[in-house]
């Protein structure tokens, strides 16, 4: 992963992003706008769960820096940039408007996105697959009610280390990385993912909803997991010479990571 500050802007072929969450009080659109602004790019996937409805729905919260996320969108597509939008479940709304643009927003079910060397990627948001994990009790929790419950332990945790002079730490991204059957069932929908990509008769496939970055080749696809802006704040994209990587906004560190991580095209 390479870590991007907010000095001076950058310029890629492609940028993906996927669960935002805005309306949900987790959501870090702050530093999503000041990424925004930062990167200028020829097409822009949003992939699924940009808006939480489920959260909207139990209770209001939409601060200006939510609506400036939205238009810094909109500012993207009307300047030029292809913005096609994947809804996932949380926005699932947006698939009964599926075939339609708004304010040149295209929205589809899925996407086939054709990579500079012409290789070809699947986008989709993948709560498709839940089901190919849910022999795992994590399953339940990957993005329904337990897990929610993690996030919102995750904003009074940090709340009182903020207080105490700590940095920020996501409990909901530990559970994931060291759980065995949170790890078993990430496994799973990521080959249940990787096997839908294949069947589909592409090279390699984009997503989301899990909130785990990644890039990696799962037999002969390659696998793109964009992340999440509650608790990853990354990004996929594809550089002017093909390659694909993970981008890892952090407006404190701005450090370079060295040897990010990048998927060669695929055959």
């Amino acid at each position: 992963m390479q870590y991007l500050n907010s000095s001076g802007s950058r310029k890629f072929h492609t940028i993906w992003i996927s669960d935002v969450h805005l309306g949900f009080r987790g959501c870090n659109a702050e530093a999503l706008l000041a990424f925004l602004k930062s990167v200028e790019c020829n097409y822009l996937y949003l992939v699924g769960d940009i808006v939480d409805i489920w959260q909207l729905k139990k209770r209001q919260y939409w601060p200006q820096a939510h609506n400036d996320v939205v238009r810094a969108i909109l500012g993207k597509a009307k300047v030029g940039t292809k913005v096609i939008y994947v809804p996932g479940n949380h926005d699932e709304f947006l698939r009964d408007y599926v075939g339609h643009s708004f304010g040149n927003i295209s929205i589809v079910e899925k996407a086939v996105h054709v990579r500079l060397d012409g290789s070809k990627l699947l986008i989709l948001h993948g709560d498709q697959f839940d089901a190919a994990v849910t022999s795992s009790r994590w399953v339940g929790m990957l993005g329904a009610r337990g897990y929610e419950l993690l996030l919102h332990l995750n904003l009074v945790l940090n709340y009182f280390r903020r207080k105490l002079g700590f940095p920020h730490w996501s409990l909901a991204k530990y559970v994931k990385y060291r759980v065995k059957n949170a790890i078993q069932a990430i496994s799973n929908f990521e080959h249940a993912v990787a096997a839908a990509a294949d069947r589909f008769g592409v090279t390699g496939v984009v997503c989301g909803h899990i909130h785990r970055p990644e890039i990696s080749k799962i037999g002969d696809i390659g696998y793109c997991n964009c992340g999440d802006w509650v608790e990853s704040c990354t990004a996929l994209v594809e550089h002017h010479n093909g390659e694909l990587e993970i981008l890892t906004w952090n407006g404190d560190l701005g450090a370079a990571v060295p040897a990010p991580l990048a998927l060669d095209a695929a055959a």
